[in-house]
């Protein structure tokens, strides 16, 4: 049977990672609403209203499961991991503190006016609460990956005790937030978040219009999703690259792990495409000669510390792994950007809608962000190891002590069966509210062409009885 730690590694690695499926869409979509509301404001078009109406049931199904599949971590923490609970409460603390003041109270406050407000309030005043919701979940985000970058380059604090009862007390709460990694990985994860929300927009618009329903507005949303899109997509090239110079500094094991450098002080390739032999110490692959050595220092000969340069015991276990979910996040990345810069162009040729082909790429690319996200965060994660407060608390000191394996087997089979039903159920709605489509004073049989009538209409109409 696999030890402890392994299963409750396995365990919170599941459910964080299913939890972690809703949040960027919920950041991300929340960007798209505003952009759909503002664009209602500016022009008047009743077609931007009913686009919006239709994310904003989307926006509340996502956040409303997000929410849920969330609140179990949190007892994960005090059931699996009691060491480390005690280790980082006073960080974790002010930092889960500050999201649910400025965060989740912000969110949660203005979402019933964004749901239920239409009709009720100003257009103003619905608009000012679209804008709330969607800063209330980036707030949540920016607490969330200050808590985490903590640990990546803990600063700002002291270790009080010793042994199990040790714990880390913030003795400079700004230098805790703007800790060396924070502002860099907050970028990254934001902007993957955009683009996860971007690319559900995309992927909906992508479908009416190869199903010749909806088409206007599905015009409409389209074009909406490819602007954050591509603008997040080429900003993600950038944030990506300033991310790998910190971990560069902060945390040289992972670094080597994610290109599968071995020589403890030798130049280092960067690898296209590869695999890992950690017992041989060599990674087979497609490479570009000191590619790695350039994107660190800025020259082809210059060294980087590899894997052999530390000790068995603070090398990450897992090299193969964190190496390709690295460059699978990094590949997908590079399919973003052509995508986005093809849709583009041909956008600006006014033959984008035409291509169906294309259209029915964009239905599933939706799954890409997703992919690169989680991708990212195992890469991230699993590299840090085997350190949960890097340099400070290992992850085999930081689980509880009572806890038994088949305990936690026990719970896995249960979250499990539990989150299987959510996410189906999640589908079953997602899809219900998809073919049901944007036209909420429409029936549903009817024609997106209602769309261009309704409006060719209140242009001819008279302007004085």
């Amino acid at each position: 049977m696999p030890s402890v730690e392994i299963l409750s590694r396995i365990q919170f690695a599941f459910t964080i990672a299913f939890h972690y499926i809703y949040p960027p869409l919920s950041i991300g979509l929340g960007v798209c609403l505003v952009i759909m509301e503002g664009m209602y404001l500016r022009t008047g078009n009743k077609m931007y209203e009913d686009i919006t109406r239709f994310w904003i049931k989307i926006f509340a199904l996502i956040f409303g499961i997000g929410v849920a599949t969330g609140i179990v971590m949190e007892f994960e923490f005090g059931t699996n991991w009691a060491t480390y609970s005690r280790y980082v409460g006073d960080v974790f603390g002010s930092a889960l503190a500050a999201e649910g003041i400025f965060a989740f109270a912000l969110e949660s406050g203005f979402l019933g006016i964004l749901i239920f407000g239409w009709n009720r309030v100003g257009k103003g005043v619905h608009f000012f609460s679209t804008i709330m919701v969607a800063l209330g979940s980036i707030f949540s985000a920016i607490w969330i990956v200050v808590a985490n970058s903590w640990q990546q380059t803990p600063t700002g604090y002291v270790i009080e005790g010793e042994g199990l009862e040790a714990r880390a007390i913030i003795t400079d709460f700004w230098e805790m937030v703007f800790n060396p990694s924070s502002v860099d990985r907050l970028s990254h994860v934001l902007i993957g978040a955009f683009l996860a929300g971007s690319f559900l927009v995309m992927s909906v618009a992508a479908w009416y219009i190869v199903k010749d329903r909806f088409v206007t507005p599905a015009k409409a949303m389209f074009k909406i999703g490819l602007t954050v899109a591509a603008i997040s997509a080429l900003a993600q090239l950038f944030t990506g690259h300033r991310s790998a110079e910190y971990v560069s500094e902060y945390q040289p094991a992972k670094l080597a792990a994610m290109e599968g450098h071995f020589d403890s002080s030798g130049v280092a390739d960067m690898y296209i495409v590869g695999w890992v032999d950690k017992q041989s110490g060599h990674t087979a692959g497609i490479r570009i000669p000191g590619g790695l050595s350039f994107l660190t220092h800025g020259s082809f000969s210059a060294p980087v510390t590899g894997l052999k340069a530390f000790p068995e015991n603070e090398r990450p276990g897992a090299v193969n792994f964190v190496f390709q979910t690295y460059h699978l996040m990094v590949a997908i990345g590079v399919t973003l950007i052509g995508l986005t810069l093809l849709a583009l162009y041909l956008l600006w040729k006014k033959k984008l809608f035409n291509r169906k082909w294309l259209m029915t790429i964009f239905v599933w690319a939706v799954l890409l962000p997703q992919i690169a996200n989680q991708a990212g965060w195992y890469a991230a994660e699993v590299g840090r190891q085997p350190w949960v407060v890097y340099g400070l608390l290992r992850t085999s000191d930081a689980l509880s002590k009572d806890v038994k394996a088949n305990q936690v087997i026990f719970s896995l089979v249960l979250f499990t069966l539990v989150y299987t039903l959510l996410f189906i159920l999640f589908l079953y709605l997602l899809n219900k509210k998809i073919q049901h489509g944007p036209a909420m004073t429409l029936n549903e049989e009817e024609e997106s062409d209602e769309f261009s009538k309704r409006n060719i209409k209140q242009l001819q109409a008279p302007e004085h009885p």
